[in-house]
């Protein structure tokens, strides 16, 4: 019997700082927000901006210099690291496929659930035909028979794991940057679908996925400069709006792969 998923609580970030090792400059300065349970979060800006240290602080890969993290009013260095991120599902822009079945791949075990994978697979947008279902084997590195898949399908298989894994949090950095803008805004309706039961993080550069979220945070020089809705930012007229009116010309030059 498979554990049942928890149920998200309020996940809240109290005026934390973070520097990594050698550096003086603070890559987190004085961020606090709260993720209330079921919400889709986004974390845009620039490259730099401090996006991946603070996913990588909330999960715990490194600890905060000052301030605190807190899921559902309990500090989060209260708890083992391991009992801490089994709460959560990530997937990172680095993932790894592994030569062996679909099934295998998605659940990252030899025992799994079939009804289970083919909803995560669903969730994730995975749409390829499997000559041998969730037998099929992935690469050809064991068979040469195995199933090659593109860049933005090996995504989907990585995407599939978050949602399979029964936890209440997901933490998705750049999940969509091999796909295509249209695949990708179809990937983020497809994941926003299967989490909502819930709460999910998610890091992207493509503001045309953001619309999905329920709020946005925007991030610059480790700090939120900006937080609201897709809407409220844009009528804001600030920084987020700047930025998704330069992608947004870009897509309509047809500049933009």
């Amino acid at each position: 019997h498979v554990a049942e998923c928890a149920v998200p609580e309020v996940i809240k970030i109290n005026n934390i700082t973070f520097a990594y090792e050698g550096n003086d400059k603070n890559t987190l300065d004085g961020i606090s927000l709260e993720i209330k349970p079921y919400e889709k979060i986004a974390l845009v800006g620039y490259n730099g901006a401090g996006k991946t240290t603070l996913t990588n602080l909330i999960l715990r890969l490194y600890d905060v210099k000052s301030g605190s993290i807190e899921i559902g009013g309990r500090d989060i260095r209260e708890e083992t690291v391991l009992s801490h991120r089994e709460r959560f599902a990530a997937v990172f822009q680095d993932f790894q496929i592994f030569s062996a079945s679909v099934g295998e791949n998605v659940a990252l075990s030899t025992d799994y659930d079939e009804d289970r994978v083919w909803k995560a697979l669903k969730s994730a947008g995975f749409d390829k035909d499997l000559p041998q279902g969730l037998r099929t084997i992935l690469l050809r590195e064991f068979d040469e028979d195995g199933l090659m898949l593109s860049g933005g399908e090996q995504q989907k298989i990585a995407i599939a794991r978050a949602f399979y894994k029964n936890c209440p949090y997901v933490i998705l950095d750049e999940p969509s940057a091999n796909l295509d803008p249209i695949s990708e805004y179809e990937l983020n309706h497809a994941m926003m679908k299967g989490a909502d039961n819930k709460t999910v993080i998610f890091i992207s550069h493509r503001l045309s996925t953001t619309r999905h979220a329920d709020k946005i945070f925007m991030m610059e020089n480790g700090k939120i400069i900006e937080s609201g809705s897709h809407e409220d930012l844009m009528n804001m007229g600030g920084k987020y709006a700047q930025m998704f009116n330069l992608q947004a010309e870009k897509y309509v030059n047809g500049s933009e792969t």
